[in-house]
Formats: C-alpha cells, sequence, structure tokens
C-alpha cells in the first residue's frame, strides 16, 4: 500500500493547542494525526522558527511522529499569489521526492481561508489528493466536493528583466509573437533571443526535445538582418556518416562513386542563415571540417582543391549539455566555444508555469481547423476531466507530446466532448521517476565515469530550476536549494556557469 502523506499549514490554533491554552484538546493537525495512520507529516510554516520547531516537538510528544517543516515567508497570511506559490513549491518537491508511490492529503483546517482555498484548487486539478477537515465535534472527515474546476493561476510576473533585455529593440517580430508562452522562463528567453536576432554572432539553442528550439531558430532568422535570404535547416543526426562530408560541404563530379557536382548545406546557406539542428551528433571529423570552415568563411567541396567563399551566419541546436559532452570528448571544445557565442536555454514543458493551458487551447484550436473540412468532423472540445488530466501530466516529451497526444485524442473521439477516459487512452505512460534516480545513482563506473561532470549537471540544473521557480530572485532561489545565503548561491552560479 502507498505511503499517505499529511501536508498542511501550521495554524496559530496549532500552535494554541501545543501552548496548553485549549484545555488539553490537540488542535486540528494534532486530531489528524492521532486519529489517522500517516507515513510523514509535513507542515508548512510562516510562523517564527522557535514557534514552530515548538510545534514539532510537542506534536512529536503528543502523538509520536516527527513532522518536517517547511519554512515560508509571506508578506501576509491571506495573499493568494504567495501561498500558491509556496504550497506549490513544497508540492513539487514532495513529489519528485516521492516517485510517484506516496498518496497525499491536504488538511483544510489549519491556518487562513486563502490557505484553504488554494488546497481545494490544487486538489482539484492539478496536485490531485485527497482534502480533509477536522473539529472536536465532528472529528477527522474527507471533504467531498461535487464540482471539478480547471484552474490555470498564474503568480504576478517581475517584468524589470524583461524591460533592460528589450530596451533599444524595434517592435517585437510576429515570428516570436507565434510563441505561445506567459511564464517568466519564455519571456527572458524571448527577450535574449530578441537581443541576440539583431547581432550577427552565432546562438546556441539548448533544450529537451519538443521545446521549440526550431520555432526559435527561425523566429531569430526572421528578425535579423538576414531575413529574406536563405535559411537551411540540418538534422545532424538523420544524416549516414558516410555521406555527412558530401550533405555539408557539397562534391564535385566523380569524388566518389555515383558522385554529381553539388552544393553543400554551408553553401547553400551563403548570405543566410545555416541551422544546425542536434548539433551534438556530428561526428567528430566532420566537426573540425565545420570548424575550419567558419573560421575561414569558405569551403571546399569532396574532391576538389578550390575553396569557394560564405558568409553564414550559424544556429545551433541540442537536447545535450555540450559541455558535458566536451568533458567526455565527444564535442571539440573548439567548436563549441565557436558556437556558443549567444546561448539560449529553453526550458522544459512541465517547468513552464501557466503555458500548458495556453498551449492547450491553442492546439486544439488548430487541430479544429485543420480537420474542419474533413468529411464527418465535429469540432471537438475538452471536458473539464479532460483538461484537468493534461494539466497534471509531466510532459516528458514537452509541446511535441502534448500536440501528439490531443491529436489522437480528437481523431478517436466520435463526440463533440473529449472526456478523461480519451485523454487516458491517449496519453502515453510515464517512466517511473524511479528509473531517472537510477540512472544517476546507478552509473556504471566503467568507461570514463566522471563523477565531477555529473555533479555539475545535477547542481545546473537545480540552480536554473530554482531560478525558474523564483522568476531570478536569488535570495528565494538559495532556500529552495538549501544554500544559505544569497552569496553563496551566486557563487555555485558562477562555480557552474548558471546564468
Amino acid at each position: 500500500m502507498s505511503p499517505c502523506v499529511l501536508v498542511a499549514w501550521l495554524g496559530n490554533t496549532d500552535l494554541r493547542a501545543a501552548g496548553n491554552e485549549l484545555g488539553g484538546e490537540l488542535g486540528p493537525i494534532g486530531q489528524a494525526v492521532h486519529e489517522r495512520d500517516f507515513n510523514a507529516v509535513h507542515l508548512l510554516t510562516d510562523h517564527a522558527p522557535q514557534q514552530s520547531k515548538a510545534y514539532r516537538v510537542w506534536l512529536n510528544e503528543q502523538c509520536g511522529i516527527k513532522a518536517a517543516l517547511h519554512a515560508v515567508s509571506l508578506t501576509s497570511p491571506t495573499r493568494f499569489d504567495e501561498i500558491y506559490e509556496a504550497t506549490v513549491s513544497a508540492l513539487d518537491s514532495l513529489r519528485d521526492k516521492a516517485n510517484g508511490s506516496a498518496r497525499f492529503v491536504y488538511h483544510l483546517s489549519p491556518g487562513t481561508p486563502a490557505m484553504a482555498a488554494v488546497w481545494i484548487v490544487l486538489a482539484k486539478t492539478t496536485h490531485a489528493a485527497e482534502l480533509i477537515e477536522s473539529s472536536v465535534q465532528d472529528g477527522v472527515r474527507t471533504v467531498s466536493f461535487p464540482f471539478d474546476l480547471a484552474a490555470e493561476y498564474l503568480p504576478p510576473i517581475n517584468a524589470d528583466q524583461i524591460v533592460r533585455l528589450t530596451q533599444g529593440l524595434p517592435a517585437e517580430a510576429p515570428e516570436f509573437g507565434a510563441i505561445i508562452h506567459r511564464c517568466q522562463a519564455m519571456k527572458t528567453e524571448i527577450a535574449r533571443a530578441r537581443r541576440l536576432a539583431v547581432h550577427d554572432v552565432p546562438v546556441l539553442i539548448q533544450g529537451e526535445s519538443g521545446t521549440g528550439k526550431e520555432l526559435f531558430a527561425r523566429a531569430i532568422h526572421a528578425s535579423s538582418p538576414r531575413a529574406g535570404q536563405p535559411f537551411v535547416e540540418v538534422n545532424c543526426g538523420a544524416i549516414p556518416s558516410e555521406l555527412v562530408e558530401a550533405e555539408f560541404f557539397g562534391a564535385t563530379k566523380g569524388a566518389f562513386t555515383g558522385a554529381e557536382a553539388k552544393a553543400g548545406y554551408l553553401e547553400a546557406a551563403h548570405t543566410g542563415t545555416l541551422f544546425l539542428d542536434e548539433i551534438g551528433e556530428l561526428p567528430l571529423a566532420a566537426q573540425v571540417k565545420l570548424l575550419r570552415c567558419l573560421q575561414e568563411g569558405s569551403v571546399q567541396r569532396v574532391g576538389s582543391t578550390k575553396p569557394r567563399k560564405i558568409n553564414i551566419r550559424v544556429i545551433a541546436a541540442t537536447n545535450r549539455t555540450l559541455q558535458d559532452e566536451v568533458a567526455e570528448q565527444r564535442f571539440r571544445e573548439d567548436l563549441f566555444h565557436r558556437l556558443a557565442v549567444g546561448v539560449l536555454c529553453l526550458p522544459a514543458l512541465r517547468e513552464r508555469t501557466g503555458d500548458v493551458g495556453l498551449l492547450i487551447d491553442h492546439v486544439l484550436e488548430k487541430i479544429n481547423t485543420d480537420c474542419a473540412q474533413q468529411s464527418g468532423w465535429v469540432h471537438k472540445q475538452l471536458s473539464v476531466e479532460a483538461r484537468n488530466l493534461l494539466l497534471q501530466h509531466p510532459w516528458p516529451g514537452n509541446i511535441r507530446e502534448l500536440s501528439n497526444t490531443l491529436s489522437r485524442a480528437a481523431i478517436w473521439t466520435v463526440p463533440p466532448s473529449i472526456d478523461a477516459q480519451d485523454i487516458r487512452a491517449a496519453l502515453f505512460p510515464v517512466r517511473k521517476e524511479t528509473q531517472a534516480s537510477e540512472s544517476v545513482l546507478n552509473r556504471s563506473l566503467d568507461n570514463g565515469f566522471d563523477l565531477p561532470g555529473l555533479l555539475a549537471e545535477v547542481a545546473r540544473h537545480y540552480l536554473s530550476r530554482a531560478l525558474g521557480e523564483t522568476r531570478g530572485n536569488k535570495s528565494a532561489a538559495c532556500k529552495l536549494v538549501g544554500l544559505p545565503n544569497y552569496q553563496t548561491f551566486t557563487n555555485w552560479m558562477n562555480k557552474y556557469g548558471v546564468k
């Protein structure tokens, strides 16, 4: 049976119970722990540390369970935005550690009405859980709500950084406007991309598969002085190794068996932009020749001794961490530094707070538009339950997976309404997080195992994630990752190259 985890805000009534001000009553949390079996108790608290710690000691003495405290700084116990952010952050951390194996229970009684409202919204939408309440008269009982919510909440965004990044730029190009988003992380990357677009420098776009790297590359090209010139896209992982040089650099007639005279990708992109998708897949031998071409501004076809001048801008994309590939000697360091002048790091969809709902609406609208002329097509809509399933899914395949899932569900569903059962049938099962943990913790020690590189990879992931969740607030971010202060967090950022 899955372990049961109680999560609650520590309320004033609970503190009064610990202070023996309620005539021996246990208070809401104590009553719940006393009457039900929980494997773990996690308490969010904005009270003074000494009060919270004293309560934890008292609860252990009364009920024999050691609660974990999660300190939160609120300007007011009724600020929905602050309560929401703090609660989501704590729940995401707990769920990550539980690896999907725990059953969560949220306690509505402790804390303010605003805190209870946030518990209800989360339990009925993105962070499903059992809701309970307790009272002296009725004891502890499960709270049932005969309705569903499709709630997507986005806390206020501090736009100072965005304003600084976009100062002095021309009006936003339509290509960037087509990137569906509203989260802080994407706003920042788009602002950086717009600045890079007007400077004729190489760009490296990093991010998981399906995060929109090609969309960014096309938007940068269309917003640059090279707009209107060729945009040549190359999937570096889709070219057979024996044809890489001929495809990239061209060939003369008879250079090899069956060869015809042809221009390569670099020549085809002359005066325009060469987009090298999945650059990390390019063989080392081709990396050497590509670097030479970029340095010298010329290309030499296979079988020819005559170089041809080229003028191109390179935008490269990868779902790998190229710094790690360099450390493993799978990618040339000199080529990496040649490409990584302007660097963009696109967030995964699961990290884009508030964006999933927008993308669901956009994708479903596009599906309905594209299929409108097909015989027998019925305009599709999502039920509340179906939408909540989509909002709760972690989307390891990012936007591409979301689009394909909705397409499958829309095609398979005959009635106008796509319900939860249709979405469950269309979703691929998510690999257990334990498998991801094993890939970190149980790697082979053969073949040049690199512990510093692995630690650096983990540090970069969590430092970047903390910055994203706190909208660039280092003081708040350092608390999320357990570092003592702002300066230590900054030192770690510098050490591991986090921007």
